[in-house]
């Protein structure tokens, strides 16, 4: 008797996958160190029915957090390590950004930590329901262009899925040094349920407490860009 699973929608890739060679050290740390990192079955390959993954088994019933496209893994790898009593899952499809942070885990020596080296439209169909703390979107790709503001991440294609995997109260930050991105962002987070919890300028003026400037941070202000800090309550 066949068993009918579903289908794996379609969906456009915008980004890189991989950029210039990787130094044998970070091939090293792909070779060794990813599959252990993994949070479970993500890919539709290895899950095709899209069970959910097992976080209580992944992290010991620790709270969990997410971060939408690492990049580099500065900011990662800093909340693991000041955080040891939450588990963070990473979600980025840059192999180079993967390889980096693979490197800085290693030197960390940070155990609360989870990469799934792909797109995080795929994490979201397999994270349970309400299962989030906290979520992060730092930095993310602008596409500067208008026609191509589709293809951001805060579009009600990701901020859906998002806002479903997102526990009540839970929160959702924004780093961007793009005001049209920050202009987007105002407009669609809302709609997907979420409160934008500034009271005052400095509360998107001003990096968190726990920020750690990242490298795409740093290159802004080289380029006297304005970063914008935007925090966000997950209603309901």
């Amino acid at each position: 008797m066949s068993i009918d699973h579903p289908q794996r929608p379609h969906r456009n890739f915008y980004g890189r996958f991989k950029g210039k060679h990787l130094k044998q050290s970070q091939k090293t740390y792909l070779d060794e160190d990813l599959a252990a990192l993994s949070p479970g079955a993500v890919d539709w390959e290895t899950n095709p029915e899209r069970t959910n993954l097992d976080l209580d088994g992944l992290f010991g019933g620790r709270p969990v957090w997410l971060e939408i496209g690492f990049g580099g893994g500065e900011h990662l790898v800093h909340q693991a390590a000041n955080n040891p009593d939450v588990g963070i899952i990473g979600a980025e499809p840059y192999i180079n950004g993967v390889a980096m942070l693979l490197g800085k885990i290693r030197r960390a020596n940070a155990d609360n930590l989870a990469v799934h080296p792909g797109d995080a439209r795929d994490l979201f169909d397999v994270l349970p329901d309400q299962s989030i703390s906290k979520a992060f979107l730092l930095y993310p790709d602008p596409w500067p262009k208008t026609r191509h503001h589709r293809r951001r991440f805060v579009t009600q294609e990701h901020l859906v899925p998002l806002a479903r995997v997102l526990k009540p109260g839970a929160i959702f930050r924004v780093a961007t040094d793009i005001e049209d991105y920050v202009r987007q962002t105002l407009e669609e987070v809302p709609k997907a349920g979420f409160q934008w919890l500034a009271e005052r300028p400095t509360d998107w003026r001003e990096p968190w407490d726990d920020w750690i400037s990242t490298r795409y941070e740093q290159k802004a202000l080289r380029e006297d860009r304005v970063p914008h800090y935007l925090t966000f309550r997950r209603q309901g």
